[in-house]
């Protein structure tokens, strides 16, 4: 399985086998990534929970968390929210992808994914990200800035996602 570096990604977009909405400018490609928006929907620990969360294969984030839509949201150390893409990415069956951090803000304590950050192929959806605060000072978060980055990589075979997350 091989990454794919900046004109294969190019190429990728404007064969439409990879589709990005809304469009990746020229600027947001980098030498094998593309950088990503943090949307204004975010999801919070509801701090009402008192009783230990039973983890289970059927247990819901949304029953302990709550939706919040704001252009800026501060993390408090060691606080995890759940955030989401601006663009939607779709995928085909052959090109899964992995999201990463920027350097720029891992540096200052902030992990975008604790554990799930692989991208399915075949998939058409926006990418949660779960946003933990490691550092000793409480972090700001801004909608439309690039907090991560997508890497494509092709896959041996094809297969598509039809999962539990398959519409978010």
């Amino acid at each position: 399985m091989a990454v794919l570096t900046h004109d294969e990604i190019q190429k990728e977009l404007k064969q439409g086998t990879i589709v990005m909405d809304p469009p990746v400018s020229e600027d947001q490609i980098s030498v094998a990534s593309v950088d990503l928006h943090l949307a204004n929907e975010f999801r919070v620990f509801s701090t009402e929970k008192t009783t230990a969360v039973d983890l289970q294969e059927a247990t819901d984030y949304m029953d302990i968390t709550e939706s919040i839509i704001t252009e800026k949201l501060t993390v408090q150390p060691h606080e995890t929210v759940l955030g989401i893409t601006k663009e939607k990415i779709t995928l085909p069956s052959n090109i899964c992808g992995w999201l990463e951090g920027r350097s720029r803000f891992a540096r200052l304590g902030l992990l975008i994914h604790i554990s799930a950050g692989f991208i399915q192929p075949g998939v058409s959806n926006r990418q949660v990200l779960e946003i933990t605060n490691l550092s000793p000072h409480p972090l700001v978060l801004h909608a439309n800035e690039r907090l991560c980055q997508i890497i494509f990589q092709r896959c041996e075979g094809t297969a598509v996602y039809n999962g539990r997350f398959v519409a978010q």
